[in-house]
């Protein structure tokens, strides 16, 4: 049967061994950005400013829990360069059960060569009047 390997594992077969790398994202340290946001009937077209990613951390995804349903309102997580670079919208309609979020692009980009701003952008129609959502963004930094 045919064995393969990870890209960061792929020297390590190989003479000499390539041991995989930290600036890839190999055993590096996660760290936690926690946003916690008020529900106030925020608008289709409104963002909501999650966190600030440091110059050389990776995206290591996110989670996202609701303590209300969003209805038909979608939520897309993106940046200055894509409103869903790391997130696609979606609709949450389950509350109280943590989502975990991420696009397989944004998971496998290089680390940050600057701080990137993320956000939420709220599509199809507004949020709800209360409730609270809490978006945990995963990220992990180099050794």
């Amino acid at each position: 049967m045919a064995q393969t390997f990870s890209n960061e594992m792929s020297g390590v077969s190989s003479t000499p061994v390539i041991k995989p790398q930290a600036t890839a994202g190999y055993g590096a340290r996660e760290r936690v950005f926690r946003a916690t946001i008020t529900l106030a009937s925020q608008a289709s077209g409104d963002t909501i400013v999650i966190c600030d990613l440091p110059a050389g951390y990776l995206f290591a995804g996110a989670q996202i829990t609701t303590s209300v349903t969003l209805g038909t309102a979608t939520l897309s997580m993106g940046d200055a360069s894509s409103a869903t670079a790391f997130m696609a919208a979606t609709t949450f309609t389950t509350a109280n059960v943590p989502v975990p979020v991420g696009s397989a692009a944004a998971l496998a980009a290089a680390a940050l060569t600057a701080t990137d701003r993320i956000f939420l952008t709220v599509g199809t129609a507004a949020l709800p009047a209360s409730g609270t959502l809490v978006v945990q963004v995963f990220a992990t930094l180099p050794n």
